[in-house]
């Protein structure tokens, strides 16, 4: 369905994307990840034709991007684009007319769509006058209402609580089932493992893991523990075989240097914490993530200039 490749782009000498390949199929759910100023954003941006590449092309069931195409996408950008002033089911209806419907057609959509996130009642309220929560749902609406074909979110997540990021994943996964192509981004790892079919990992405007989730995660091993205790783990990450530890309150997700350490790190425990679980498992993607990106200040994490 969607197809791009070697797409390119570079603002004041910032390679904002360099060479970025993806493809999404029908019925699918395809995660692009990437930490702050990766360049998805801007990925995204170029596919909608938003802004022109440098280089590169999209196409969109074989044919490239054109105007026609924005009535068969759906898009929710990551900064709100509503009108404050207006109310609620006004505004959904002025977009829904954007994308090719009729008001008498648009408005019982419009209504059924409030009435699944708890918002009717709202439907002639101002949109200033609503919570962030509640503003990010009157957006998905909006991306959802004419029943698009290929469907994108830039951080959909974002300002809802969990009863309502549980709302969105069942709608998500409702589209799935109907067939819509569908492209998130998120910083939000846990949900991108488990809603999505496929990712994009971008860093520093390029393609540094792809795949489906279950090849990514089977391609990075299984020397993955995690660790459910009381006590203090703080020691865990200066322990000699483990390579990376990602400690918490009461929880730790450790990478050891081989998987036939396991006993010495059961062995360094004792005494130390009191274990409540000890589980090998594949990594998850928050602890990819972390490899192959870096942390905040590493050289992985800093933007790349293009060479005059």
């Amino acid at each position: 369905m969607l197809k791009v490749t070697n797409l390119r782009k570079v603002f004041d000498r910032i390679i904002a994307v360099d060479s970025v390949s993806l493809e999404v199929k029908r019925g699918e759910v395809f995660g692009l990840l990437g930490p702050n100023g990766a360049g998805k954003t801007t990925t995204i941006r170029m596919i909608l034709n938003i802004i022109q590449p440098d280089s590169g092309t999209v196409t969109f069931n074989g044919l490239p991007f054109r105007e026609e195409t924005w009535n068969i996408v759906g898009f929710l950008p990551e900064e709100r684009g509503l009108y404050r002033k207006s109310k609620l089911i006004n505004t959904i209806l002025y977009f829904a007319t954007l994308k090719g419907m009729s008001e008498r057609a648009a408005k019982p959509v419009a209504m059924k769509w409030l009435e699944r996130f708890s918002l009717v009642d709202s439907a002639h309220r101002k949109v200033e006058e609503l919570s962030k929560g509640n503003q990010q749902k009157v957006q998905f609406i909006i991306s959802i209402l004419h029943r698009p074909q290929l469907l994108i979110l830039d951080e959909p997540f974002s300002g809802l609580d969990p009863v309502n990021q549980i709302l969105l994943k069942d709608i998500l996964l409702e589209l799935r089932q109907q067939n819509t192509a569908i492209i998130f981004s998120t910083h939000q790892m846990d949900q991108a493992e488990k809603l999505s079919d496929s990712i994009c990992l971008i860093n520093k405007g390029r393609v540094v893991v792809e795949g489906s989730v279950a090849d990514v995660k089977k391609r990075y091993g299984k020397n993955s523990v995690h660790l459910e205790y009381e006590g203090d783990g703080s020691f865990l990450g200066a322990l000699p075989y483990v390579r990376r530890a990602d400690v918490y309150q009461n929880y730790a997700e450790l990478e050891l240097s081989d998987m036939s350490q396991t006993r010495d790190l059961l062995t360094g425990l004792d005494g130390k914490l009191s274990l409540r679980k000890f589980e090998i498992v594949e990594p998850s993607l928050h602890s990819i993530f972390l490899n192959v990106v870096g942390t905040p200040g590493s050289a992985a994490a800093q933007p790349r200039k293009a060479t005059a």
